[in-house]
């Protein structure tokens, strides 16, 4: 009788030690999930508010104000009309040149998605109604899903890549 006590005894010590070691792995995720969080409506605020002060600016056709938004590295990039554009100067540039005819954005807020990828980066995803059209020309509306991803530094949270997506069907 001996011999079988002692040889529970241990299977006993490590099924206690194994299910300590999944609450505490439990109660470090209900921590991480609590803070999440606020973090994650942090991070949204941020991303709503950077965006919606980039609309303002892309609607006044203020160039200095999308630049001041934009991120100050030669990977910044503005992928539009199947043309790539790098860096923070030459996207505000090809945004000047848009703002020379009809140009103005709806964007619907209600579908606006935020992903914090770290806490340094963030991806949104929002249905924009475009007003476009070449100086002179009859505008026309266009609708996109515009895909951005937001970086942030030193100074705050920047854009740092555009992406306008034709497929506007979010499933």
């Amino acid at each position: 009788m001996a011999h079988s006590t002692n040889s529970i005894f241990p299977a006993i010590l490590r099924l206690s030690a194994s299910f300590s070691r999944y609450l505490s792995v439990a109660v470090v995720l209900l921590l991480i999930a609590a803070g999440g969080h606020a973090s994650a409506a942090a991070d949204e605020t941020a991303a709503r508010a950077l965006f919606t002060r980039f609309v303002a600016a892309q609607n006044a056709h203020n160039a200095g104000d999308v630049r001041a938004m934009l991120w100050n590295s030669p990977s910044m990039l503005l992928f539009s009309r199947g043309v790539e554009t790098r860096g923070p100067e030459a996207v505000a540039d090809q945004f000047k040149e848009y703002y020379a005819g009809t140009w103005h954005l709806e964007p619907d807020m209600s579908h606006f998605h935020v992903a914090a990828i770290s806490d340094d980066v963030m991806q949104i995803l929002v249905p924009i109604v475009f007003t476009r059209g070449l100086p002179g020309a009859l505008p026309q509306d266009n609708t996109f899903l515009i895909s951005q991803t937001f970086v942030r530094d030193a100074t705050g949270w920047h854009v740092a890549s555009i992406l306008p997506i034709a497929n506007t069907q979010l499933k």
